[in-house]
């Protein structure tokens, strides 16, 4: 797990789990940031989001967890920086 990965999901949810959008604000690319969520939901052993086909299609529980959680690290990353 890292922080970009932690990004991803979270501006995910944020745009309305619209992984195009979420990409086009993180300024990368859509294939990346669902290879990287992909990657870390293999590494936690369960699923951030539901999906149908291809489309996600609503965050999971344990997913809105981990989002809240991102939330609050990415929020302590930004506290560090200002530190400097």
């Amino acid at each position: 797990m890292n922080l970009q990965q932690l990004r991803y999901v979270f501006e995910v949810a944020r745009n309305g789990l619209n992984v195009s959008e979420a990409a086009a604000a993180l300024h990368t690319s859509q294939p990346g940031v669902s290879k990287q969520i992909k990657l870390l939901e293999g590494e936690l052993g369960f699923d951030l989001f539901e999906r149908e086909g291809r489309t996600l299609t609503r965050v999971t529980p344990a997913g809105k967890q981990v989002v809240e959680r991102a939330l609050r690290i990415l929020d302590e990353t930004k506290n560090i920086r200002r530190l400097s």
